[in-house]
Order: C-alpha cells, then structure tokens, then sequence
C-alpha cells in the first residue's frame, strides 16, 4: 500500500508537532505525521502531578543506557516518549531555554543563523505567556506557559535560601538575566499539562490536508539515486509506503532519529556493514555526540510535616484527587520542580554550568526501576545538575533488525571536568542547605549523610547514586565539520530531501531542560522547509510563507 504527500514527518513530539502544525498552514500541502506510539488521552498525562506514573507505561520507549563504567556499571532508565506529543506528554512540564552563551557557542562553531539572537524569535512564535510580557517573551502564541499555582514552604525556603547564600533572585530565568535562583514556569494552561500535541496538534487535526497515524512505526527511510522519497512504516500488521514529494523530515528524539538513519543504511559504513545494513550513504557522525545531564542529589529529613512526600497515596490522593478535579488547586497541581538555580562550579567559569531543582518531596531512584523508591516520613530533595557536560558516548545499532533496540552509551563522567562539576553540585547544595531560611526545616541530611564530606568519599557516592536528568541530544548533530550529520539548514548531509529537526541537532547541550529549545527548533526548522527567514507564525511571522507555503521551495528531482 502507498500513498503520497509533500511532507512525511516522523515523530510527533516537541518539534515534530510544530512542524505538522506549519507544514499543513497552506492547504494546498499534504503532510503526513507519523507517531508509533498512541493517542494522549491517559488521564495521568492531564493532571501534572501524574508525570512520575508514566514513566514505565506503554507511553515510553522504555531504553535503558549500556551499563555505565563511571558510574559503578549501572544502567540508567531513559525515558522518551511514545505518544502523541513524544516526551511533552509525560516530562514535568519545566519551560527553560537555557543561555545565550549556548546558542552563540552553536553560531560561533560556524552554524550561521543559531545563534541567541537568531533564535529568540522562534521562541516567541509560539509562546502563551501568562505573566511575562516583554522582548523575550510572546503572548498570543499557541503554547500556553504559566507560574505554577502553588508553591510549596520547602520551595519558598529554597528560593530565600540561596539568596542568603549569595545566589540572586530573578523573576525570569529565560529573560535579559539568565543566572540566579527562580520559580519555575510550566507548559500548563489552566493547571493542566500543555503538550506539544495539545498547543500544536490538537486545534489543527481537522485540517483536511494534515493526516495523523498514530501507531505508526517507521521502519526506514527510502532513498533512491541519493534522494529520499519515502518512508516504510508498519501500521496494524501491515507494511506500507509513504511517499514524499517535497522532503522527509525525521524528528523521532536524539534515540529514534540516529536509529532510523542508520537502520536506512545512513551513517558509519563500516558499523553498518557488521550488521548487515546495506550502506546507503557513510555519515560518519550518525549516532555520535550523545550526550545527557548527569545529575547528583541530597535528600533531607525534614522538621516540619509541610513536604509532599506520601501525598500520591491512599487517602491523602483521593483527597487530592477531587480537590484538583473541582478547584484545579492543590498538590495534584505540581510538577514537584517548583523552583530551580544557574549557579557557576567556580567563579571563573563564563556562564552557568549548574542546575539547582528543588523537589519538596524525597526521592529515590531505584537501579533497574522504572519509577521512583517508596519513602516514609517527610522530606525533601535537592538536584544539582551539571549541565554542560564533556563527556561523549553514542547510539549504535547492534542488529540490522529494526525492532531490536539500539545500544544508548552516555558515557556518563568520562571527562575529569564532570566530576569536578558534579562535586561541585553536591557542594553547592550544602551551602544552600546551612542558610537560616532552611533551619526551620532541616533535620538531618539523609543521603549522602554529613560524613560524606572528602572529594573522594562525594566521588564514590555519585558512583553509586548519580542519574539522568532525561536530556539526551547531540546524536545528528548539526555543523560544518566532517562529523556533522545535519549542516545550519538541517539537511542530512549528502542525502536531498531528508532533513532531522529535533534535539538530535543540537551541537552542545543547552544550559536547562530541552523540552523548550526542542519546540524552537521545530519552529526555527518549519521556516527553513518554507524558505523563511523569519517565522511563519506569531507576531513576527513571514505573512507571505503563511498565505502560501507551497510556492517555497520547488520540488527537488529524483
């Protein structure tokens, strides 16, 4: 079975349901969006505090990384998301950036076009904001960003904590000041998630030029004479063709998008060839370049009953339950992150490399679990993130079997400097933990414990406890040198018509959560499909791509 359109985009998530959205403005262009997983109708996806649920459900891909040497030879559980709206769908919501530093970095390293000031109007296409209404920020867009409804008394410690140790507050950590201590914005309208599939997808569906299959699992990329022309997917049982006139557009996550590359024989020749891959096109840098935020961790007991540790069960949730479902009030409202902090290791670092999140609950995470360890008593929970990690590892195929998952490597803490961060982390937790605003609040520390206290003794804890911060990218990454995968126009290189817009692209990781800059990037890449400068939507948007997108770039020939 075959069927035709002018886009074939796989993935619908962060970026692939922007891209679905702008690609189909014009009526005159068919576009087809393909997501392998299902609808998001669970109720859990709704309601914010149902995000840790999800996480081992038919709604993830459920990838595990290769047992980590760094990190004791433990296996981190990765999360990514297999539903309508990919990861936005079942994430904690958090709207972050990250810095200008970054995005200048990825101009300066010779992607034209990337850099802060290029890309902050791609930000604002889109944006709903609810409080802020500046020159960083948009109001009329599509996705709604909020200030969570409440904030926890652990929150507000934290926050006046770090202030007493000498970090500033600033009121918008995606504005003019990037560095300092905040409260978190969410991708939440009316104190329920905002996912790219609600904002993007959701009002556009009935278009009669958009097809969305969920379901779908894309299996290769076709290519002929060196262009791509389709995609074969299989869908109930059966094997089928789509064709694309105009482009293939691959935004399936930095796991899936390097997958279904390399399972379409694009990428290492020689890795390919091992497996059995028939080798399409050797692109070296396919699947290289993974890299995450490792992140380390305090746990606390706490003095006062005031943290949200036990309130996910038995009564204390059906309390919640109905209080959330008549008011949209309470701590069902939550997305356990409600106030964070960019902090330097050391004062001689140019920009923020550590993310501070405050969780007013404890949390343990459990090797092999796909969900966090039961905890009594009341406590709470402090992260240190180190953000701009060295450390390199990559996503390689160990089958010419499509169903058989890839190996994901990290390569957590290869680098000497992560360690140095990481420690540095657990450092400026404490700092933040000796304040007068926390006494009230602090009985003990739990994990590590205050014995803990050497460079080696902190060391050997990250060993044993260290995890994801879920934010893997970089695996096509987008440059001018011979490992780029993607140039600044996110065409796969020496292929015509596929292009890869997702966070797989990005050069270097961002300073904070990906969640935000993916959507940017599937804004940022809708404009260079459409041969636009500028975005095709929102304020600043190119009126004359909006009236007819498909007077932009013609055709290319077979």
């Amino acid at each position: 079975m075959t069927a035709t359109y002018d886009y074939v985009i796989v993935g619908a998530g962060a970026a692939g349901c922007v891209l679905a959205n702008r690609l189909s403005a014009d009526p005159a262009a068919r576009v087809l969006l393909l997501e392998a997983g299902g609808a998001d109708l669970h109720p859990l996806v709704k309601i914010p505090a149902g995000f840790g649920m999800v996480m081992g459900t038919a709604m993830n891909w459920i990838y595990d990384t290769a047992p980590q040497r760094h990190l004791a030879d433990r296996s981190m559980f990765l999360p990514q998301g297999k539903v309508l709206g990919g990861s936005t769908s079942i994430n904690a919501m958090l709207y972050v950036r990250g810095n200008r530093g970054d995005y200048d970095g990825w101009r300066d390293a010779g992607c034209e076009g990337w850099g802060y000031d290029d890309v902050l109007p791609y930000f604002i296409a889109h944006e709903r904001n609810e409080r802020l209404a500046d020159a960083f920020h948009g109001t009329d867009g599509e996705l709604n960003v909020a200030d969570q409804v409440q904030h926890n008394p652990l929150s507000r410690a934290f926050v006046r904590s770090c202030q007493q140790a000498g970090i500033p507050f600033t009121p918008d950590p995606n504005g003019a000041d990037q560095t300092g201590v905040f409260y978190h914005q969410v991708t939440q309208r009316k104190a329920r998630r905002e996912s790219a599939a609600t904002a993007f997808l959701k009002p556009v569906r009935s278009r009669p030029n958009l097809t969305v299959l969920t379901g779908a699992d894309v299996r290769r990329v076709q290519v002929s004479d060196g262009v791509a022309t389709g995609v074969e997917y299989r869908r109930g049982g059966r094997v089928v063709t789509a064709r694309a006139r105009r482009e293939v557009i691959v935004s399936a996550g930095a796991i899936n998008s390097p997958r279904l590359l390399l399972h379409s024989g694009i990428g290492p020749a020689e890795e390919l060839r091992s497996i059995g891959v028939p080798v399409v096109h050797d692109l070296p840098g396919v699947g290289k370049n993974l890299h995450d935020q490792l992140e380390v961790y305090i746990t606390v007991d706490a003095a006062q009953p005031v943290s949200y540790t036990g309130e996910d069960r038995g009564l204390r949730m059906l309390r919640h339950g109905i209080q959330y479902t008549l008011f949209r009030t309470g701590p069902a409202t939550a997305t356990v992150t409600e106030a964070g902090a960019f902090v330097r290791s050391e004062e001689s670092v140019a920009q923020p490399d550590i993310q501070l999140h405050m969780l007013p609950v404890t949390v343990k995470w459990k090797d092999g679990s796909r969900t966090a360890e039961k905890v009594t008593g009341h406590g709470f929970t402090i992260l240190a993130c180190a953000i701009r990690p060295k450390s390199r590892g990559e996503v390689r195929l160990t089958s010419a079997d499509p169903a058989e998952p890839p190996v994901v490597d990290p390569n957590y803490l290869a680098e000497e400097e992560d360690w140095r961060v990481s420690v540095a982390g657990l450092r400026r937790i404490r700092e933040v933990l000796a304040q007068p605003a926390f006494a009230p609040y602090v009985a003990a520390e739990d994990m590590p414990g205050a014995d803990v206290d050497t460079d080696e003794e902190l060391r050997d804890y990250i060993t044993q406890w260290g995890k994801t911060d879920y934010h893997p990218v970089g695996t096509c990454k987008m440059g001018v040198d011979d490992m780029a995968v993607v140039d600044p126009q996110l065409r796969v290189r020496g292929v015509q018509g596929l292009r890869v817009i997702d966070s797989s692209i990005m050069p270097t990781i961002i300073s904070g959560n990906t969640q935000a800059p993916s959507m940017m990037i599937g804004e940022k890449g809708a404009a260079l499909v459409l041969g636009s400068d500028r975005p095709v939507a929102g304020p600043t948007a190119d009126a004359a791509q909006v009236r007819n997108t498909i007077d932009g770039p013609q055709p290319r020939t077979a």
